[in-house]
């Protein structure tokens, strides 16, 4: 495993820094707090990051902790265009995968001279009608205190159709673990509830691929098809069958993902 360096950004973007040869950006999906990872998910970000860290300097981001309320996810792309203008220096490679594809996206619409290449691993220009409700289910049981069942919730909706019934129990059990201060989530669902680029599509110069399943219980294959199309150099890829988590965190995806970046 190449040397991993944690540090922040200086507007307050945290990451963990890996491998060496040109920069990829890797925006992470949505997490309870805004901090690089720990523990066990720390060693699953390293290592789907492997790959890619033989061959890129792999710069694995979240968001800026302390968000305030009314952030927008034109505010959050404003974060990441300035980490890549004062703290990288030139465009880069870029992949979002959930939510952080979200961002990827609305950075790539919003200042489209500073990503090189974009992959977005299931993540499309808006959220479904499905996946906005199951995220307005997690925000309503978090703010009630209720984190077993907001994770479960988001866990089984993740997974494929035919195992989301025992999916919501382990995500309950998982809740346990999650962090007490989940504000900056919630902002972040807030964020998406209104995120929709389709309109805006064309002005994305990057070539871009999608990356989706369509057993996602947040988008929809339809989504993921019309999002590739309305990029000027936009393709997708949409496994039948496959979950969100299947596609965000899977080998094959990650190798497509990977080939797809090395032909920049």
């Amino acid at each position: 495993m190449p040397q991993v360096e944690e540090g922040t950004f200086s507007n307050g973007v945290p990451y963990l820094r890996t491998g060496r040869g040109p920069v990829l950006l890797v925006a992470a999906g949505l997490t309870p707090e805004h901090a690089s990872p720990k523990g066990l998910a720390r060693r699953a970000s390293l290592t789907w990051a492997e790959p890619f860290a033989h061959h890129f300097t792999v710069y694995l981001v979240n968001r800026r902790p302390g968000l305030p309320a009314g952030t927008s996810m034109a505010d959050l792309a404003a974060d990441y265009a300035a980490v890549i203008e004062d703290d990288l220096g030139e465009p880069v490679l870029l992949h979002g995968t959930s939510t952080g594809g979200s961002v990827a996206l609305q950075l790539a619409v919003d200042r489209p001279t500073l990503v090189r290449r974009l992959v977005l691993a299931a993540a499309a220009c808006r959220l479904s009608a499905q996946g906005r409700s199951v995220m307005a289910e997690v925000a309503r049981l978090t703010e009630a205190g209720d984190v077993r069942a907001a994770t479960a919730a988001i866990i089984a909706a993740g997974t494929p159709p035919r195992l989301r019934v025992l999916a919501r129990p382990a995500g309950w059990v998982m809740g346990q673990l999650a962090a007490k201060d989940q504000r900056d989530m919630l902002v972040v669902i807030a964020a998406e509830d209104f995120f929709d680029v389709e309109a805006r599509l064309d002005r994305v110069t990057a070539p871009t691929l999608v990356l989706g399943g369509s057993a996602d219980g947040f988008y929809t294959r339809d989504l993921f098809e019309r999002t590739a199309a309305g990029v000027p150099q936009g393709r997708s890829v949409v496994w039948d069958g496959g979950s969100h988590v299947g596609v965000a965190g899977g080998k094959v995806p990650a190798a497509v993902a990977l080939g797809y970046l090395l032909a920049d």
